[in-house]
């Protein structure tokens, strides 16, 4: 097993650019390191409270070394002249291992060549190890030094992730070790070139663009109030940005490249607006995509990290964009506006049908797993287009408002004493913030009558949302629901709020009461 040692500090353009926290900067670097099977050997890291671009000595300072466990020790607080005393101990004990052969490469980052890691470096640059970092100035003097410098880079652009990747590929290039670089939110997780496409959730994506969505609604009810109709401007702009939110969080979560990835599908979203949410999707999940290959091919080719992150996140938005712009977004608006114009015809044919059905629906729908990848990105699709959803007002009355009167049963009239205190937390979290459906999960699957009454409230107050014609949103705090409901529907949304959570009580309520008389030990 090769062994390397990373030295340097937190630098001046570097402390911008990940360098303000050591501790996630090296993760990476251990991370990228572990899955090329090197070992990391030896720590020499200075963290500074500031940029050290004409820092003085005595700005604070920590040095960050190797613990005898291996992990990563943060050393206490100095004066930077101080910690540059400790570093330069330690830079001691790195240029002896390097000369005793027990260090093979070096990852230097913002080092000090001609001060603190002047020992390590002439010992690296003897002993011709394979040297790669960042920092221009730092790697120039490197090089005077007579380092084998194999990778350089100045850090402008970067992210720790992508200088890690580049600093792995480059001396797995030289070992001739197989290196699979680890993108992804799971550290433990490869990113094989074909597990690109693995990552691509729609679940994942949707929940993380939810907050647009809301805050477009927000603004359109408050746009409602007399005199602040200047607003109806700011929806506008905020549906207009719909596609590249979407876009962004897509490219970010398949390329695995952070902020790169969240560049490339800002491009390629703003040039896909014109094919709305689906469009935005579309584009910045091929973002994703084409960025990370281009990373990956570029670590491959030992091009400069700087040079690397441009052409992924600039490139790669790009070609998606132009894709999205002339192929994706016609496509895109059209079936966008199908699904709205199907919905639309359902409401059309029997309002009251409509609504018990997908209320009768709803809950199978997010046991079964289908609600997350089919039926929200719907309730965003109508979002989009008005500010409000027919299913969204579902979603609020048949989940979250029956949940909440399950878990509101179970707390006033539980079955057994310590479901009081298990339903207690959901039911305040549904009522405050219209989310943790999945609190009602535990009575429900416990009893057939709770789970019977769930999809019979849910069906109910569908039934009285198709009737009242309301549209609406959830994932808000149940008191603000009716705000945001279609002009001139606040009030009835109340009342199909109110009549599915109390179905869904009074239910609840005799279910438990005839299981107490069924076990009567239950109430002990």
């Amino acid at each position: 097993m090769k062994r390397i040692a990373i030295i340097g500090s937190s630098g001046g353009n570097l402390y911008m650019q990940g360098g303000n926290d050591p501790q996630a900067l090296l993760k990476e670097i251990f991370t990228q390191a572990g899955s090329a099977g090197i070992e990391v050997g030896f720590v020499e890291f200075i963290g500074a409270s500031r940029t050290m671009d004409n820092i003085p000595k005595d700005a604070p300072a920590r040095i960050f070394y190797l613990g005898e466990d291996g992990a990563v020790v943060c050393g206490e607080q100095k004066p930077l002249s101080d910690v540059n005393v400790d570093a330069q101990a330690l830079d001691q004990q790195l240029a002896r291992k390097i000369t005793a052969g027990e260090i093979d490469g070096l990852v230097m980052m913002s080092c000090d060549p001609n001060g603190v890691n002047q020992a390590a470096l002439t010992a690296a640059a003897a002993a011709k190890i394979p040297c790669v970092g960042t920092g221009g100035t730092s790697m120039a003097a490197s090089q005077k030094l007579g380092c084998n410098v194999i990778s350089a880079s100045g850090t402008t652009g970067t992210t720790n992730r992508t200088r890690a990747v580049a600093f792995l590929s480059a001396l797995a290039k030289e070992w001739k070790i197989k290196y699979m670089p680890v993108i992804g939110s799971s550290a433990g997780a490869r990113a094989q070139e074909g597990n690109v496409w693995k990552r691509i959730n729609f679940r994942g994506i949707m929940m993380a663009s939810l907050p647009g969505f809301i805050s477009m609604a927000l603004v359109l009810a408050i746009s409602k109030i007399p005199g602040l109709d200047g607003l109806s401007g700011v929806f506008d702009t905020l549906v207009e940005a719909i596609p590249v939110i979407i876009a962004a969080i897509a490219a970010k979560q398949i390329s695995g490249l952070d902020e790169v990835g969240i560049v490339s599908g800002i491009v390629a979203g703003l040039m896909s607006v014109d094919g709305g949410l689906l469009g935005g999707l579309a584009a910045g999940i091929l973002a994703g995509i084409i960025a990370y290959y281009i990373a990956i091919l570029c670590f491959k080719w030992k091009i400069p990290g700087t040079t690397a992150n441009i052409a992924a996140g600039g490139l790669g938005g790009l070609a998606a964009g132009l894709v999205g712009m002339y192929v994706i977004a016609p496509v895109a608006l059209w079936l966008g506006n199908g699904i709205n114009d199907l919905i639309a015809a359902a409401i059309d044919f029997n309002p009251i049908l409509a609504g018990g059905l997908a209320g009768l629906l709803i809950w199978p729908a997010i046991i079964g797993g289908v609600y997350h990848a089919a039926i929200l990105p719907i309730v965003l699709l109508e979002m989009e287009a008005t500010g409000y959803s027919f299913l969204g007002a579902i979603d609020m009355t048949g989940l979250v408002m029956v949940s909440a009167g399950i878990t509101l049963a179970n707390v006033l009239f539980p079955r057994q004493k310590s479901d009081a205190s298990a339903a207690l937390p959901g039911c305040i979290i549904n009522l405050g913030f219209g989310t943790f459906v999945e609190a009602a999960y535990p009575f429900m699957f416990s009893s057939k009558l709770v789970f019977a009454g769930a999809i019979i409230a849910s069906t109910v107050s569908g039934l009285f949302v198709g009737m009242f014609g309301v549209k609406g949103t959830a994932y808000v705090p149940s008191f603000s629901a009716p705000f945001l409901a279609n002009e001139g529907k606040g009030v009835y949304f109340a009342i199909c709020m109110l009549v599915a959570m109390g179905v869904a009580f009074v239910i609840t309520v005799l279910a438990n009461k005839l299981e107490k008389k069924k076990t009567p030990e239950a109430s002990a």
